[in-house]
């Protein structure tokens, strides 16, 4: 990926904001966005081996979590800063915000600034549709979606648009939030039922989606909700003492994550031992290992969220502004007519105000 600016244009750095995102996905689409950086992260994960992996920088308060998470492929450096905390939809915040910067490793200049807490959403859901593509039943064409706050529709689009679903059964404790949802995708042409709880949400499911925020040890599901044969995308799951399914799921399931360091501590895997077996994705991805193998097999999708992903999604962004002009140049880097006369710089400056 070769993103190294003119030397004219070292100075300045796109900054995509809030409502540059919003014209930009919703000129592309939202549904084709997401299908795209699908795209984007499958090729990444193809590439696994080339990039720098760590879990994510993680501060934890009682409130919630801020994280940095980084990556680089060695030519392109990137980064994302984000937050989690549940509590703060009772008090009118977003629960997830973020920003993200890809820089140039060449020499250590960004070439982009973004909002993320948009772009987070889409590439959840983004990431959820690449993992399905080799893990869900073939031919699946109804989602149980329990939990539907922030990411709900944008899953729902993704599956509809990517893997063909049909129909999406809604449920969350708080019912204003499965009437949202459902408002929003009614469009959609997808079929929506609203759900009382949630067995009557995974009836006739292939595909169940858990994405609830409470930063708690929770039981979403228990093991006698789970039949032979569903894929469990497990989305809510994020953070150290923050759990969605029951322990003896994920006993019977087949098990596939992002990266194993990380989901240990923050996934639904933190309940069972560190030697218990799972699956990398990138490897089901480059067959060198296998993924849906049965009819009647529970593969279980552990998601948290990993850089390379949010590099995939931020490299995605970068390639559109060349064609959509939706962004502001910040003046950000300083740039002296000598490198070496930073004060120079700052004493000329001085002189003409």
């Amino acid at each position: 990926m070769n993103i190294t600016p003119a030397p004219s244009d070292l100075a300045f750095v796109p900054f995509v904001s809030v409502d540059d995102m919003m014209k930009i996905i919703n000129k592309i689409g939202p549904a084709k966005a997401i299908a795209d950086i699908a795209d984007y992260i499958e090729s990444d994960f193809r590439r696994w081996e080339s990039f720098d992996k760590t879990p994510r920088v993680a501060a934890h308060s009682p409130e919630g979590v801020i994280e940095l998470m980084p990556t680089s492929d060695g030519e392109t450096y990137g980064f994302k800063y984000v937050n989690g905390h549940p509590a703060n939809m009772a008090r009118g915040f977003q629960t997830v915000t973020a920003f993200g910067v890809l820089s140039n490793v060449s020499n250590g200049y960004p070439v982009l600034l973004t909002e993320m807490t948009v772009l987070t959403a889409l590439r959840t859901a983004a990431t959820s549709v690449v993992a399905a593509r080799h893990l869900a039943p073939k031919g699946a064409k109804t989602m149980a979606m329990i939990g539907n706050g922030a990411q709900c529709e944008f899953q729902a689009l993704a599956f509809q648009k990517v893997l063909g679903i049909e129909n999406v059964r809604l449920y969350d404790i708080d019912s204003t939030a499965t009437d949202k949802a459902a408002k929003n995708l009614s469009s959609s042409g997808l079929n929506i039922t609203k759900c009382a709880d949630p067995h009557q949400a995974i009836a006739g499911a292939e595909i169940i989606t858990t994405c609830t925020a409470d930063k708690q040890y929770a039981t979403i599901l228990t093991d006698n909700m789970v039949g032979a044969g569903v894929h469990i995308n497990a989305i809510g799951g994020d953070c150290p003492g923050k759990t969605e399914l029951h322990r003896d799921i994920l006993s019977r399931s087949d098990i596939f994550v992002e990266y194993p360091p990380q989901t240990r501590i923050e996934g639904e895997i933190q309940q069972l031992a560190e030697d218990h077996p799972v699956t990398e994705l990138w490897q089901v991805i480059t067959g060198t290992a296998d993924g849906r193998t049965s009819k009647n097999q529970v593969t279980l999708f552990d998601s948290v969220g990993f850089a390379i992903e949010d590099f995939s999604a931020l490299r995605y962004i970068h390639d559109r502004l060349e064609d959509i002009d939706h962004y502001q140049e910040l003046d950000m880097i300083a740039d002296p007519d000598d490198p070496r006369d930073l004060f120079g710089m700052l004493a000329r400056a001085s002189k003409a105000a």
